[in-house]
């Protein structure tokens, strides 16, 4: 081969690959959106705000968070998967849209492997099984036996149908043997409201609504969703603690892109987001939004997914949930 046809092959490869280092090096140039799928408001806007925020105060650049609510946070999800895989379009997912909808829709409109990559985890989210103080079992083995003593008689309050609560609620119902009938409540604070009342005795909810009522000994925290106790409840156990060795039940957050994404974007939100679940200011305040940082790389995520969509597809399909 002729030394000057060597010499364009040369050229047209260094063509080829040069847009995307220079894509990369000078990232980003314009605004950097994360799709929240939910409302304004909430946990996961709360989380995608964070985020956003230190992503900005890193880049010197506006990173925003763009919320498309609907579909149970399927429309987001779709969004995010069709838009343009140039780095400027990011999502906070999380176990709910990851795992759970794809698994709970009979058509969610998206893949969560095959339409994202993930980048990286950013933090966890248990539930903790809360009881009224009337409630007679102080201990999860009790609640346990207390269930199956007296079964359909306690009522199991939680959030809405496919949410994390009543998932956790469902698995733990399925796991325990228990015959509890689950009270979906369409928001958090018919549910507290509910619970505080004496309405309904024992729920799966999240933490933040409940700390200053747990603190004042208005509710009992029976156990935690997750396998390591929450931060800011160091007494209260484990379900795998209290009992029901394995239970494992969080929602896990996570940034990801649409796939197509230049790998040295991915790389570099990489990077941040291990440092940002380094930062102690960034730990309190995920703390304040009742979880805890979770480290974890591009590949520690994609494992994640790929596991929980696993998990709570096998629980859907033994429940036979199902949602159109």
């Amino acid at each position: 081969m002729p030394d000057f046809v060597k010499l364009g092959l040369v050229f047209c490869v260094a063509a080829l690959f040069a847009p995307q280092a220079v894509r990369a090096e000078n990232y980003p140039s314009r605004t950097v959106n994360i799709i929240v799928p939910y409302p304004p408001g909430g946990g996961v806007d709360a989380m995608g705000r964070l985020i956003a925020k230190k992503l900005s105060e890193h880049f010197k650049a506006q990173v925003i968070v763009d919320n498309r609510g609907g579909g149970g946070g399927n429309i987001g999800m779709r969004d995010a998967a069709k838009a343009k895989p140039d780095g400027y379009t990011l999502l906070l997912g999380h176990t709910g849209t990851m795992a759970i909808n794809p698994n709970l829709y009979a058509n969610p409109g998206f893949d969560p492997v095959k339409s994202f990559v993930p980048i990286g985890l950013i933090a966890s989210f248990p539930v903790a099984l809360l009881a009224h103080p009337s409630f007679p079992a102080k201990t999860l083995k009790d609640t346990i036996a207390l269930a199956k003593k007296n079964p359909g008689k306690y009522n199991l309050g939680t959030s809405a149908i496919g949410t994390g609560g009543y998932m956790s609620a469902e698995l733990f119902k399925s796991e325990a043997g228990v015959d509890m009938q689950i009270v979906p409540y369409k928001g958090t604070g018919p549910l507290m409201n509910d619970l505080l009342g004496g309405h309904v005795p024992v729920a799966f909810g999240v933490l933040p609504p409940a700390m200053g009522n747990i603190a004042a000994g208005n509710l009992r925290a029976i156990a935690v969703s997750s396998l390591k106790r929450f931060s800011l409840l160091p007494d209260v156990p484990t379900m795998d603690e209290a009992g029901m060795p394995g239970f494992d039940a969080v929602l896990r957050y996570g940034l990801l892109a649409p796939t197509g994404t230049p790998q040295p974007i991915i790389d570099e939100l990489s990077r941040q987001l291990a440092a940002m679940t380094d930062d102690p200011e960034v730990g309190k305040l995920i703390n304040a939004e009742g979880g805890d940082p979770l480290k974890g790389s591009a590949a520690d995520y994609a494992k994640v997914i790929k596991d929980e969509l696993q998990k709570w597809g096998a629980l859907v399909k033994k429940l036979n949930l199902k949602v159109k």
